[in-house]
């Protein structure tokens, strides 16, 4: 028995020594740093090093300063590509890693110098394109920095904290002042907050920074126009006009506003009832009735099925009724009772429903419905 178990533990040992022993494989490591063709450090750019030999893969990333560096490359030839928001930036092929540091380099104003001898390219055609490059790359990151803090606006003017964006739009227009709707945004922010002020100097201060932010982005936004306009162009040149009319009457330039909603329908046709549905109001509550009413009938024109055209144009003329001293009967403005019926055929439970219905009684009338109905008018008491 104790022989049987002298031979196991012999075969066992022996197997032990059939081992072939394990080594750690050789590897080398890499570094770099990669600058774009102005000398700036390419920062978060990706580099693939692809090993021709095997196919194996390694991603690396670069740091702030463009730099990068990773162990445990293992040795071959290498296929390295250099690429940034899915770009491809510059590649290399062939490059050599063996068990010691190796470095590689990126500089894209060399490689473009490179790239331009062996097409034939002069220094100076290299040049231009290089400025251009330059140029590009400058706008890309203003535009970005600029859309940056025109969120930041957005969202606090959506949030009615108009100071922060008054401030941060402020900012924006001295980094670019060439952008009409940064100022326009401005305007808006400005606008905004007029209400809020409790010093009237101060109140009156927002408005007229309005009225120029709205003038600056119209300068802009026509000069732009000039230069090509786009689709969209009049449809927004219209919406300045249509603010700047708003800031202006509340700066007391009545006469100024209607020109504003004046020009604001003419740059956008399709808009033109709205725009003379805000000229009707401002004049309106500057008192002149007979002017808004006109302002209401060229929005009607424009969109006969306006309802709130017909009912504002109705409550002017009721402030325009008369009474017989005889009799005591009201005496409706001609016009009147057309219009607030038009509204409650258009909008027989609108807003404004009771209060045309109510009017309606006032006068005497009958009140009509989209319905074709109607009723009979209440009895004066």
């Amino acid at each position: 028995m104790k022989q049987r178990l002298l031979i196991v533990v012999l075969v066992v040992a022996v197997a032990a020594l059939c081992v072939p022993p394990v080594f750690a494989q050789a590897t080398g490591s890499v570094k770099g740093v990669c600058k774009d063709a102005q000398g700036t450090p390419i920062a978060g750019a990706n580099l693939e090093w692809l090993n021709t030999d095997n196919g194996r893969k390694y991603n690396l990333k670069t740091n702030k300063k463009g730099e990068y560096f990773s162990l445990g490359i293992e040795p071959g030839k290498y296929k390295v590509t250099l690429t940034q928001d899915g770009k491809q930036l510059d590649q290399v092929a062939g490059f050599p890693v063996g068990m010691d540091e190796s470095t590689l380099d990126f500089d894209l104003k060399k490689s473009q110098v490179e790239a331009a001898q062996q097409k034939g390219i002069s220094p100076e055609q290299l040049k231009a394109m290089q400025e251009q490059q330059a140029k590009l790359a400058k706008e890309t990151n203003t535009v970005k920095a600029l859309n940056e803090k025109l969120a930041i606006a957005n969202q606090a003017i959506q949030g009615g904290d108009y100071e922060t964006a008054i401030t941060t739009l402020n900012e924006a227009t001295q980094t670019d002042p060439t952008r009409d709707l940064l100022w326009a945004r401005l305007g808006d922010a400005n606008l905004g907050s007029g209400p809020k002020q409790t010093d009237t100097a101060e109140k009156a201060k927002r408005y007229g920074s309005a009225v120029t932010d709205y003038q600056k982005a119209i300068e802009l936004k026509k000069k732009n126009m000039e230069a090509g306009a786009k689709p969209e162009d009049p449809k927004v040149l219209a919406a300045y006009y249509n603010n700047l009319g708003q800031a202006e009457a509340r700066t007391g330039q009545l006469d100024e506003a209607v020109k504003a909603y004046d020009l604001a329908a003419q740059q956008n046709p399709a808009g033109a009832a709205q725009y003379y549905y805000n000229q009707g109001a401002v004049l309106t509550n500057s008192g002149k009735v007979d002017d808004a009413n006109a302002a209401f009938d060229k929005a009607i024109a424009a969109d006969p099925t306006k309802a709130d055209a017909y009912y504002q144009k109705g409550v002017n003329l009721i402030n325009k009724a008369t009474t017989d001293s005889k009799t005591g009967k009201v005496i409706p403005a001609p016009g009147t009772e057309e219009a607030l019926n038009k509204y409650l055929e258009l909008q027989p439970t609108g807003q404004f429903a009771e209060g045309a219905k109510s009017m309606l009684q006032y006068i005497g009338s009958s009140i009509e419905t989209s319905y074709g109905k109607k009723k009979a008018a209440a009895t004066k008491k």
